[in-house]
């Protein structure tokens, strides 16, 4: 493994990261462009037969900060995965012994751990990018994932910035990473009615289980959630019924 010393010149250090896979899981691929301060451009990717999406996106930053020394860098990548969870989740992670909130085990805590290896010694901003925004990093570092996720080798480019036929640094202003979405915590509304239809007997319900539990298991049947008396009304005229053959409280 060739070790990448710091650059000379004071610019940061860019790391465009993406990683893909065919199924989930299924064969997977990453791909990385780092672009050091002296103008240097690498590209990097590698090839799993079996992994997952989110293996393949923290493969995709751990495998170039390992190679690097201590340093300036700016990490891009449109996985909120990563950022979250090398930036807010992972210390939670580390207090419980490796153990989510839920009491599992951590999910792909073995690159968790690689991963905060690999940032130790570097100064390091992460920044989100959108992905298939047509930001020409973001769309290359996801060319070369998908290319090794299917078998393929891409070439890949080491040599000068300018060179370089990417707009490496065509990059939105607004790299922060989006505010999670809030839980909808509004109650659902309850159903009026249950029905379900039975070797010819139409039924009322007044819970799903009770419903369900008629109808599991049993070909032919029908079944529907009513929220309002008229859906209950028109449900049953699509059937051929009315409100006088069912049958149930």
């Amino acid at each position: 493994m060739t070790t990448i010393s710091p650059p000379t010149h004071p610019l940061a250090t860019i790391i465009f990261a993406d990683g893909a896979s065919s199924g989930n899981p299924g064969p997977g691929g990453w791909g990385s462009i780092v672009v050091l301060g002296d103008g240097t451009v690498i590209e990097m990717g590698g090839r799993d037969p079996h992994t997952t999406n989110n293996r393949m996106e923290l493969m995709a930053v751990i495998q170039p900060l390992r190679d690097l020394k201590p340093q300036r860098i700016d990490v891009f990548t449109d996985s909120s995965y990563v950022i979250r969870g090398i930036t807010q989740w992972i210390w939670a992670w580390m207090k419980r012994n490796w153990v989510s909130a839920e009491g599992k085990d951590v999910a792909n805590a073995d690159l968790w751990k690689q991963l905060l290896a690999a940032t130790r010694g570097h100064e390091i901003q992460w920044k989100f990018v959108k992905g298939h925004a047509g930001i020409p990093g973001n769309e290359r570092v996801d060319e070369i994932a998908v290319a090794f996720s299917k078998g393929r080798r891409p070439q890949l480019y080491r040599g000068p910035l300018l060179k370089y036929d990417i707009a490496i640094h065509d990059i939105p202003e607004n790299t922060s990473l989006p505010d999670r979405k809030p839980l909808d915590k509004t109650p659902k509304a309850k159903a009026y009615s249950y029905l379900s239809l039975v070797g010819g007997v139409l039924m009322r319900h007044s819970t799903w289980p009770e419903c369900e539990k008629r109808v599991k298991g049993r070909p032919g049947t029908k079944f529907k959630k009513a929220m309002s008396e008229d859906e209950e009304i028109q449900i049953l005229r699509t059937w051929g019924y009315t409100t006088k053959d069912v049958q149930g409280n």
